[in-house]
């Protein structure tokens, strides 16, 4: 069975710096297509990007294109999500989550991470 585990959300101010966190156990990151997902107050869940198995192809939301980075370090069998220049819009509890066979279906989800963007 495949956990996934987030970290690294926190307050930080508009146009700051954060490094989310997901530490996978019973499986390996570079085995699956992996993506972040996040969900803000009273909202649904926004899709913000996907890293293809075993590659470096990556796929980005509008809202995270230019300021936010998906990448794994396959040692450390950890996904990353790197958020620059943020703004109040991306306060959300982020999710990472595992691709199943089809690999558009998250099969497997962690329990989330906190990020509060505000003054």
């Amino acid at each position: 069975q495949v956990q996934l585990v987030e970290s690294g959300g926190g307050l930080v101010q508009p146009g700051g710096s954060l490094r989310l966190s997901c530490a996978a156990s019973g499986g390996t990151v570079s085995s699956y297509w992996m993506y972040w997902v996040r969900q803000a107050p009273g909202k649904g869940l926004e899709w913000i990007s996907g890293m293809k198995t075993g590659g470096t192809d990556t796929y980005y939301a509008d809202a995270a294109k230019g300021r936010f980075t998906i990448s794994r370090d396959n040692a450390k069998n950890t996904l990353y999500l790197q958020m620059e220049s943020l703004k109040s819009d991306d306060t959300a509890v982020y999710y990472c989550a595992k691709g199943g066979v089809a690999y558009w279906y998250l099969e497997v989800w962690g329990q989330g991470t906190l990020v509060t963007v505000s003054s």
